[in-house]
């Protein structure tokens, strides 16, 4: 561990004598080259570790009001870290090239580049070459007022964050470059563009993916038809800790993410 970090057990009176700072990073050197673990084990990992650091740090937030973080927001982040089910249901993930980006137009999406096989050696050569599977689930956001006792937030007294899913797209990719921040921004902007010009583009009724199974296909019209929930824990200019949930009776799922670029 780094001169300065943290190192679990997390007790309460050094996270509460700890700067800002110091429990960020500390967070981010738990959390650094695990996101490739089992889903299991980045759960436990959480509730086992990481929970009281994460309380600290939402007792810390810079930016608990919900309309001041929508500034904030814009930009491509990289979640470093996540425990959200849905981005690991189709083997092969590229970490490096999974983004979530939000614009000030009311839009977000989460972008991740896969490619199946990868990992195995006779295939990891093609798969690199040959073969990537680009994903995007765009979403839409704002802020509402709590007005009914069942809100999507019904721990938080006050607004929440409405989120809606817009649309899924995919592309399948012959001898592509890699997905860069840059790409995934254009891929965006598009989405975003053509949503607007025609109301009617919508989440489709069915989804081919690489070796997609009746339950994968389950699991992604489950993930068409949710309202998430979110909240983030803190947040500032550089750094995010979110929670969210697709459904009210799902686990809590937590993301890590850094800030790419505005």
């Amino acid at each position: 561990m780094d001169y300065g970090l943290l190192a679990p057990p997390f007790e309460p009176k050094t996270l509460a004598e700890a700067d800002d700072a110091t429990l960020k990073s500390s967070l981010l050197k738990q959390v650094e080259e695990r996101d490739t673990e089992p889903m299991a084990k980045k759960v436990r990992f959480a509730n086992e570790t990481l929970l009281p650091l994460f309380d600290e740090l939402e007792h810390r937030n810079p930016t608990p009001d919900l309309t001041q973080q929508i500034p904030l927001l814009k930009g491509i982040w990289r979640p470093v870290w996540s425990t959200i089910p849905f981005q690991d249901i189709i083997p092969g993930r590229v970490h490096h090239e999974s983004y979530q980006i939000f614009d000030d137009n009311g839009f977000y999406a989460n972008l991740a580049r896969y490619k199946p096989g990868r990992k195995t050696p006779i295939l990891s050569w093609l798969s690199r070459w040959l073969l990537s599977y680009d994903f995007m689930i765009m979403q839409s956001y704002g802020v509402q007022p709590q007005t009914e006792p069942d809100s999507p937030s019904p721990e938080q007294i006050g607004d929440y964050w409405e989120i809606q899913n817009v649309c899924i797209r995919q592309l399948l990719r012959l001898g592509s470059p890699s997905l860069s921040a840059e790409a995934a921004q254009a891929w965006f902007n598009r989405t975003v563009a053509q949503y607007q010009k025609d109301p009617k583009f919508q989440l489709p009724n069915s989804m081919s993916m690489p070796g997609k199974n009746r339950v994968q296909a389950k699991q992604y019209q489950q993930i068409a038809e949710a309202k998430p929930r979110l909240d983030h824990l803190y947040i500032d200019q550089d750094f995010r800790l979110v929670k969210t949930q697709r459904e009210k009776t799902q686990r809590p799922s937590y993301t890590v993410a850094i800030r790419l670029c505005h």
